[in-house]
């Protein structure tokens, strides 16, 4: 039976569900470890699936401290900078903060970490609901290739790419599949 392309591309597991527990964990723990008011941090997750690691990393930060640390959702389609150069137009969804964010700590969190321009699009639009006294980042993954000047405070792992390939998060809550990571060749 012949092959296609797609199915043929090397997928090279990097992460089990396991791995994706410990790496949030040890997260949550750093958080917590630099962030001495901890109950005026935010995570704001960019969709879709930032929003499920935020989440993740809020239980685990619970289950640390015994504190309900507050989520929201941080939509950056409307302020990316590459709208016009898209093949079609981004989805927009319903940013929700949790205000006022003025003295707070908003942790923007998202799967994986690339050129930078999504965390730059997200700083914009917390931007627009406030001024928070910090703004900090943690990923899942950084796979380098930055063409901004953005530098993740909290990393589950590092994975160094080429070009063509691609890190692929799945989460059982978003993807309905269990939760791994996997790098594929383009």
């Amino acid at each position: 039976m012949k092959q296609t392309k797609q199915n043929s591309a090397a997928a090279l597991p990097i992460m089990d569900a396991e791995a994706i527990r410990r790496a949030l964990r040890r997260i949550a723990h750093e958080i917590v470890e630099r962030n001495p008011q901890i109950a005026k941090v935010v995570l704001a997750g960019i969709p879709s699936r930032g929003v499920e690691i935020a989440r993740r990393i809020a239980a685990f930060i619970y289950e640390i401290e015994k504190i309900d640390i507050e989520t929201g959702v941080i939509d950056v389609a409307m302020h990316r900078d590459d709208v016009g150069r898209r093949p079609e137009l981004p989805v927009v969804r319903a940013s929700k903060l949790p205000l006022p964010l003025e003295e707070r700590t908003v942790i923007i969190v998202d799967d994986v970490l690339y050129t930078g321009r999504t965390v730059r699009a997200a700083m914009d639009a917390i931007n627009s609901f406030g001024r928070p006294a910090r703004i900090q980042l943690a990923v899942l993954v950084d796979r380098g290739h930055r063409e901004l000047p953005i530098r993740p405070d909290y990393v589950g792992k590092n994975l160094p790419t080429s070009g063509s390939e691609k890190v692929r998060v799945r989460l059982e809550q978003t993807d309905s599949e269990p939760d791994e990571v996997r790098l594929e060749q383009q």
